[in-house]
């Protein structure tokens, strides 16, 4: 199996993210569902140039956490 650059790829699937104007993005931690040819599942990832292991475990950890509650950063109209 090769490397390859996965950018196309995720356009293609349509992944969007919610950035504010000026945000700079600085890493990335991408999970991919792959069926293979066999028609067999596995799972594929990615990460960007210079993500160390435990960030990368951070920002899983956390990515688990926010999928599993719905947390929101959005503040609701109760405050």
């Amino acid at each position: 199996m090769a490397d390859q650059k996965i950018g196309q790829l995720i356009d293609s699937l349509g992944v969007e993210a919610t950035l504010d104007e000026g945000d700079l993005p600085t890493d990335a931690f991408v999970i991919l569902k792959v069926i293979k040819k066999d028609g067999t599942v596995s799972l594929a990832s990615a990460r960007s140039e210079g993500l160390d292991w435990i960030t990368r475990l951070g920002m899983l950890t956390a990515a688990q956490s926010i999928e599993n509650s719905g947390y929101t950063d959005t503040p609701s109209d109760d405050t």
